[in-house]
């Protein structure tokens, strides 16, 4: 328990860390370039819900069942919004009226939240197949959450939050992983049965983000900046880094699978079946 609750206490200080580091360093830069930050944010946001979706229904005993998890992400988040009008309520006051919706930061934040429970499920159960490989899927989360934090908080300055106040959101966010993790602690079989439509309904929310936020956003910033090749290259630069860190965690924690496997194969059989495999080593 000692082990898990300081791998997400680290996840959530080195969001926290990233995120004031960059602002600390780049925060001019970044105030006159949020446009093209959220075309970058809306790449990494695409490959994070790509990813989701696909583990989704990697793991679901059919793809049926896999992809009604996914619409239920999208339909949920969609029926929130719409159906409850206090829920929704709009930032950024400074561009111009719009039928398109401009960037919530809450649907963000809520997709964000489900995504943490999430991380702190798979942290949990990492630590149940063994301690190295808890630490190796740590090293795996840390790098993906500071790529993540760090868009997540271009896009809620865009949407309007002061700078504090999307720090201080973004902090309190990442707590939710304490959610996820403490619970599946108890409740090992009970959290990992809600593995699959955490995953189903990370990735339908993500992609209602993308769809409806960011990517009307920048074709809006685009149009009236008339820079739609700088929108381009900054959205394929961040799925192009989320990628990256997405293929390099995976390899880094197949690797530490292999070898916990080759030294210990009937322990670690055990313990990966009883902590909800097959886990992929990407659920984030």
């Amino acid at each position: 328990m000692v082990y898990i609750l300081l791998a997400c206490a680290l996840v959530m200080l080195a969001s926290f860390v990233g995120v004031l580091s960059v602002w600390k360093h780049l925060g001019e830069h970044i105030e006159r370039n949020l446009s093209m930050l959220v075309s970058f944010s809306a790449g990494v946001f695409l490959l994070i819900g790509y990813e989701l979706a696909r583990e989704t229904l990697e793991h679901a005993p059919s793809a049926g069942y896999g992809l009604a998890w996914i619409i239920g992400g999208i339909v949920l988040l969609s029926l929130i919004f719409r159906l409850i009008p206090a829920f929704h309520h709009h930032h950024d006051e400074h561009e111009e009226t719009h039928p398109h919706p401009r960037i919530d930061g809450r649907r963000v934040l809520l997709s964000d939240g489900i995504h943490n429970i999430g991380d702190g499920i798979l942290l949990s159960a990492a630590f149940a197949v063994s301690t190295p490989f808890g630490w190796v899927t740590v090293a795996s989360v840390l790098v993906h959450e500071l790529v993540q934090e760090i868009s997540e908080f271009f896009v809620l300055r865009q949407a309007g939050y002061d700078t504090k106040r999307a720090i201080t959101l973004n902090v309190l966010v990442s707590a939710t992983i304490l959610i996820g993790a403490i619970g599946s602690f108890f409740l090992l079989d009970l959290f990992t049965q809600l593995k699959l439509p955490l995953l189903g309904l990370t990735a339908g929310a993500l992609f209602v983000v993308f769809v409806y936020d960011l990517i009307p956003h920048s074709v809006r910033a685009s149009q009236k900046e008339t820079r739609w090749l700088r929108h381009i290259f900054w959205f394929a630069l961040g799925a192009f880094l989320m990628f990256g860190v997405q293929t390099l965690a995976s390899h880094s924690k197949e690797s530490d699978k292999n070898e916990q496997a080759r030294l210990e194969p009937a322990r670690f059989i055990a313990l990966h079946i009883n902590s909800g495999a097959p886990w992929s080593g990407r659920f984030q």
